[in-house]
């Protein structure tokens, strides 16, 4: 299988700032992406991003070389839908957001999210992503069962959502999207490549996929395979909540890393969720930017 493009020696596409989200999802890196990138070489191959999520750095960073991975299949086929048909991906919005608007809107909400249930897929999962509360999606351990209810908010207009599309495709048309563990992605880096990890956060994502399993460890293992071959790496993780209260602790890194960066991401967007709705004035958080370099 062909994932890349030919390697060069600079992987930026300047891009201006990236301003509207394509997904609603926990941990979305938009706001302060572009404060991240800043921090990235200024020189390297090949881009990953190996817990893809709402890719929000990696449409950012708009690379001319990239890979995205995520071991989540519905998310994954919303981002090859987005490289391949892009115009299929308004359709999925566009017929979802008619039968929300058509009569009972909870209803119709819940007949959207029992057919992601009984199978889940991209179609679905997009339309929920960007109309439940607080744009929380919030899956049950046992079975992997959506279950956040509808949002108060009315969802973007298909109009509104068009524009996105097109704006995230041509963001995002030099990369490709894969369904990997995010050990699998990693392994297929290479000296000068660049990955940057976003994984669940240990003290706050246990209701979001995986992140029940997540082992922190782990990927600290695979961090340090990937530096000893060369490759640049850049984690974002738990750093300081309830308004520099509390400092999260993390397992022992030894030499792993050679900088620390806080950075900012104000009131915490799943403690809202949490607290129904309320902004909270103690809960704003700063999260770790780690990088080996």
């Amino acid at each position: 299988m062909q994932l890349f493009l030919p390697s060069m020696e600079n992987n930026i596409c300047l891009q201006s700032p990236l301003k509207y989200q394509l997904l609603k999802w926990v941990g979305n890196k938009q706001r302060y992406a572009n404060e991240i990138i800043s921090l990235f070489p200024s020189d390297f191959n090949v881009y990953f991003e190996p817990f893809l999520g709402s890719g929000a750095v990696l449409a950012a960073l708009a690379p001319m070389n990239g890979l995205g991975t995520d071991n989540f299949p519905p998310l994954i086929e919303i981002w090859k839908t987005l490289k391949n048909r892009p115009e299929e991906l308004k359709e999925w919005y566009k017929n979802r957001w008619d039968i929300l608007n058509n009569g009972d809107k909870i209803g119709n909400y819940e007949e959207i999210k029992k057919s992601y249930n009984n199978n889940p897929n991209g179609a679905d999962l997009l339309f929920l992503s960007r109309s439940c509360y607080g744009g929380v999606v919030r899956f049950r351990k046992s079975d992997g069962y959506m279950s956040t209810p509808c949002g108060i908010h009315e969802p973007i207009s298909p109009a509104s959502f068009s524009k996105r599309v097109d704006e995230w495709y041509e963001r995002t048309k030099n990369a490709n999207f894969e369904l990997l563990d995010y050990k699998e992605a990693m392994e297929l880096s290479k000296t000068k490549d660049l990955v940057y990890c976003d994984p669940p956060y240990i003290h706050s994502q246990g209701i979001l996929y995986g992140a029940q399993e997540f082992n922190i460890e782990e990927l600290f293992h695979e961090i340090e395979k990937c530096k000893s071959k060369g490759v640049y790496v850049v984690l974002s993780i738990d750093g300081i909540k309830k308004s520099g209260k509390h400092i999260c602790e993390l397992p022992e890194t030894k030499d792993l890393f050679k900088r620390e960066i806080l950075i900012n991401c104000g009131r915490s967007m799943l403690k809202r969720f949490q607290m129904e709705g309320k902004s909270l004035e103690q809960e704003e958080v700063k999260d770790r930017l780690l990088l080996t370099f």
